[in-house]
């Protein structure tokens, strides 16, 4: 039987799935609020050429257009990866209710690996965290993209033609 928290995941997933296709880190965000999807997002950081669009920044930033509110307390937010500092004190900020996030990041993760921002009791608001929902499925991708991208890079290298000596 399916959770929520999963059936919301897959729906993350899926928007990981379009940075996928677009050549983004596949990380994809939803907030939701009494069973409504209020804002969502998926890395688009090479796309737009900014670094903080990532897919958590772009999920909250809709969902509090959608509540006219800078506030998303009674919120859950939904994550394909472990968010980073920057992404989990933006969390903090919202006053996000609830953080689920899925893959675990053991390089930027802030919401429990490598740091604990949303768990830290000296900031104002704490979001209560459940990590690795449908985390196989969520790690899964990234290492396809991570893989293929390796692939690629191997590939123009080794095709990559020597310059001939100097006679």
């Amino acid at each position: 039987m399916t959770t929520a928290h999963e059936r919301w995941m897959g729906y993350a997933l899926r928007l990981a799935q379009q940075a996928f296709d677009e050549d983004e880190v596949p990380v994809g965000a939803l907030v939701v609020k009494d069973g409504q999807i209020l804002g969502k997002g998926y890395n688009q950081i090479e796309r737009l050429k900014d670094p903080t669009a990532h897919a958590e920044i772009l999920a909250i930033t809709a969902a509090a257009n959608a509540l006219e509110s800078k506030v998303l307390e009674g919120c859950t937010l939904y994550v394909t990866l472990e968010p980073c500092p920057m992404c989990a004190y933006a969390i903090v900020l919202a006053r996000v209710t609830t953080l689920v996030f899925g893959a675990y990041d053991p390089k930027a993760g802030a919401c429990g690996t490598l740091l604990n921002i949303a768990e830290d009791v000296r900031f104002n608001h704490n979001p209560h965290v459940i990590p690795g929902v449908q985390d196989a499925e969520c790690s899964g991708l990234l290492k396809e993209f991570f893989q293929k991208k390796r692939k690629v890079t191997q590939l123009s290298a080794s095709s990559e033609i020597s310059p001939e000596p100097f006679e």
